[in-house]
């Protein structure tokens, strides 16, 4: 019987003892799903393979300060969010990535598909989440597009789980509004917690966007 898949933890602990390889180990299991938020969270394929490629390496230099306080993947989301946050206020093309790095692996999205693969958005919808405020852009797709609790989600963003719920309605509303969809569209009995939910209400405006969590 095969021994079971090494815990990221495991992992974390191997590549600080010296271990090269578990750090690509890491990689290979996560990419998908950081490349997935990145891309959804910055619009653009190029901007997504930067946004990985930064955060990936967010994680290799601070790997260190890993605590285990909160789950690996809840620390990875969470520099990825800082990763997408900076690379959408500086929109400018520059050097990826300092050569060097001899424990960074190439990135190249694996062809392993992740729920937000499944989620298959369309262009439209795409476009249209582009036009969502940032924050409240970031928990519906932690939320919405790649299924995780709203208890996972604040501690990502690192705001409390009522911000995450209020954040969450008002990004569908204005995602349906960024879509045209009206009430009169709305299907009966529609449930609020559809991710495209049709409502003719106007989205509240957003404050100023934070622009990073503490990672």
């Amino acid at each position: 019987m095969p021994d079971p898949p090494a815990r990221d933890e495991d992992l974390v602990r191997r590549y600080l003892s010296g271990d090269r390889a578990a750090f690509a180990a890491l990689v290979e299991r996560h990419e998908r799903r950081v490349y997935n938020l990145a891309l959804r969270m910055t619009g653009r394929e190029e901007d997504a393979r930067d946004a990985t490629q930064d955060a990936f390496l967010t994680v290799l230099r601070k790997l260190s300060s890993f605590r285990g306080e909160a789950a690996f993947t809840t620390w990875l989301h969470r520099v990825t969010v800082n990763a997408c946050y900076d690379l959408l206020r500086k929109r400018q093309r520059g050097p990826v990535l300092e050569r060097g790095e001899d424990d960074l692996p190439a990135l190249e999205p694996p062809p392993v598909p992740d729920h937000a693969d499944a989620s298959n958005l369309s262009m439209d919808v795409q476009q249209a989440l582009m036009q969502v405020p940032e924050d409240f852009r970031v928990v519906m797709i932690l939320h919405d597009v790649q299924d995780l609790r709203q208890e996972e989600v604040a501690a990502i963003v690192g705001v409390p789980i009522g911000t995450v719920k209020s954040r969450l309605h008002r990004g569908r509303i204005a995602l349906a509004k960024a879509m045209g969809i009206t009430r009169e569209a709305q299907r009966p009995g529609g449930s609020p917690e559809s991710g495209t939910r049709k409502s003719g209400e106007r989205a509240d405006a957003a404050g100023p966007s934070e622009g990073t969590v503490s990672p």
